[in-house]
């Protein structure tokens, strides 16, 4: 059969594959190469740009402690030689001569590329792509040279006097499955990795039915689909599903038998930072108090909320907040605070007030519910205005929740109710296993005389 008409069965085939769109953007088309390359295209003619970004399930998620990091490292390596582009010289080179604007970024779970370039390169763009994310070469001097590239970043982030609280923190938290929560990594595991290690995270994860490309900006879909099935249409498959093959293992609830408490010391530390963290819902498991978690955190960010009002503006506090992150497996609750030095012990006593309205009926106004919702709405509306931002944020959710959950988030905003946030706090916060930790330098931990953090609640 002639290549021209491979390419038109393969065209028939992904529009039978077609999404059934409900709530999405007319200008957003979803399809399905043969191989499980899932596509996605999204028209923008507002700039002659276009954004190409391939996401993998991969991430620290995916990491036991002797690969931890290497999910990162994996990222930085994808910028270099490839089967195509012998050595990163060369691959520079090629970045420069189309323009391209690139990165890529690492979390829990996703790790995504992404180039930028002029919408007349697109097929270039593709191609490009294409050498990288299949054909790495790892080669070892390359590897020498970007190993103490990554720990560099690790060394960066101990530098931040909050440090020791959030390594920790995160210790507490989730235990022996702490390496499946920590992008960052583990300073020996990066500087011994091999090419070899780099290989088996490639031979795990690295498939088109592991992976969604997006292609962003001033593009026609049925011209996008023709291009990819041309380039990524002999990408081969995997035989199996990785985490059937490697199962991410369950975070085992917080034990209020194990020590769960802890005051740290730093003499980098200027003021006093408490953080608290609760096991929060999954896009698994939970998915409709994903959505509360949002709306109730963001109420309680704000200044005119009791929260606020009661530990900020009455001297308790210097800084309050709480962030639920939304991820498919165990999305944490952590509540952060620099208490006021001047009032330091009353204002753990006033926190703990706080815990304990948290479900009161009066803690919200209605106004702060319908509030929130709309800020909330208008927030993920204004990060769609930037195309090759957005193609991030579409990989992002792709990968802890669906499609279908951020197309439907705005009308999964409105249905929340006073009542499913009170079930919130019930269910995730109030009375629950929760880690504290406490960072002082040692000044403030002779002067205070603090040994227990829980004391200090009661």
């Amino acid at each position: 059969m002639k290549k021209s008409m491979v390419l038109f069965a393969l065209s028939l085939t992904i529009a039978v594959l077609l999404h059934a769109q409900g709530n999405w953007p007319a200008n957003i088309h979803f399809s399905k190469l043969p191989n499980g390359l899932q596509l996605l295209v999204v028209e923008d003619n507002s700039v002659p740009l276009v954004t190409v970004e391939i996401a993998v399930h991969n991430g620290s998620y995916t990491e036991s402690p002797e690969f931890n990091g290497l999910s990162h490292l994996y990222e930085h390596m994808f910028f270099k030689a490839n089967k195509d582009i012998p050595s990163q010289e060369k691959y520079l080179d090629r970045i420069h001569e189309l323009g391209i604007s690139f990165n890529g970024t690492t979390n829990t779970e996703r790790v995504n590329y992404f180039f930028t370039l002029g919408s007349k390169e697109v097929t270039e763009g593709l191609q490009f792509l294409n050498s990288a994310i299949r054909y790495p070469l790892f080669l070892k001097e390359e590897m020498k040279k970007e190993n103490p590239v990554v720990d560099g970043e690790f060394q960066r982030a101990e530098s931040s006097p909050f440090w020791p609280l959030i390594d920790k923190f995160n210790h507490k938290m989730w235990g022996d499955l702490f390496s499946r929560k920590n992008v960052i990594g583990d300073h020996q595991v990066i500087l011994t990795c091999t090419p070899e290690k780099m290989n088996v995270i490639k031979d795990k994860y690295y498939y088109p039915n592991n992976s969604m490309l997006v292609v962003a900006g001033a593009v026609k879909n049925d011209d996008i689909i023709k291009k990819v099935t041309a380039i990524f249409g002999d990408w081969k498959p995997s035989d199996f599903d990785p985490f059937q093959k490697w199962p991410i293992p369950e975070f085992k609830p917080l034990n209020p038998a194990d020590s769960l408490s802890f005051v740290v010391t730093s003499p980098n530390a200027q003021v006093p930072a408490l953080q608290i963290g609760w096991l929060g819902p999954d896009t698994r498991n939970d998915v409709k108090n994903t959505v509360v978690a949002d709306v109730f955190s963001y109420i309680l960010t704000q200044k005119n909320s009791k929260f606020q009002k009661s530990l900020i503006d009455s001297g308790y506090a210097l800084n309050a907040g709480i962030n639920y992150g939304t991820q498919q497996h165990t999305g944490p609750i952590t509540l952060f605070m620099i208490p006021n030095p001047a009032k330091f012990k009353p204002s753990f006593k006033m926190l703990q007030e706080q815990l304990n309205q948290f479900d009161a009926p009066d803690y919200f106004t209605d106004d702060q519910i319908a509030t929130a919702k709309i800020k909330l709405i208008n927030q993920e509306k204004y990060g769609t205005e930037v195309t090759s931002n957005y193609a991030h944020t579409l990989t992002q959710w792709w990968s802890i929740a669906s499609l279908d959950y951020y197309f439907n988030y705005a009308d999964e905003l409105n249905k929340v109710t006073r009542a499913d946030l009170n079930d919130y706090v019930r269910k995730y916060i109030k009375g629950k296993p929760c880690v504290k930790g406490l960072l002082l330098n040692p000044g403030q931990q002779t002067n205070w005389n603090v040994t227990d953090v829980d004391a200090l609640f009661n």
